[in-house]
């Protein structure tokens, strides 16, 4: 079964570890943040803060499962919040997965960010990214745990 989920990262600083894993077989990936066009983002990031909300929940439909993607510096950004907020209230399957380790335009690899606290209010289970297999795993059981 194929699974529409939506992305939420630290847009900034990792677009380029997210690119190396949004092409998952089964999976259909988008994002608010700028995910297919970052020039969306930008002009909603110019209307406010009730056009950067309105384009997440616009993202959010049709959405099964959020995978809220860890870097170093995600936890406590205002949009992210919103975005597992709207998930939980949606019913999504919600699921963290860290990417810290992967690396960026520079070949860098990052510090372990820390879990985003609603994210860990919420219970979701936390994973560090291995492969595209586990990854579909961990979303398809989300989806099933969500009644999805």
């Amino acid at each position: 079964m194929a699974r529409v989920c939506f992305f939420s990262f630290h847009y900034q600083r990792d677009i380029w570890r997210v690119n190396q894993i949004r092409n998952i077989p089964n999976i259909t990936g988008c994002a608010a943040a700028g995910f297919q066009d970052a020039s969306l983002w930008e002009e909603a990031k110019k209307k406010g803060d009730a056009a950067i909300k309105k384009l997440i929940d616009d993202a959010l439909l049709g959405t099964t499962v959020t995978v809220v993607f860890i870097g170093a510096k995600t936890a406590g950004r205002t949009y992210i919040n919103y975005e597992i907020e709207q998930s939980i209230k949606r019913g999504n399957g919600i699921i963290g997965v860290q990417i810290h380790h992967l690396k960026d335009k520079e070949g860098n690899t990052d510090v372990v960010g820390a879990t985003p606290a609603k994210l860990a209010a919420h219970g979701a289970k936390i994973y560090k990214y291995v492969d595209h297999a586990s990854l579909g795993q961990w979303i398809e059981t989300a989806a099933k745990t969500a009644g999805k």
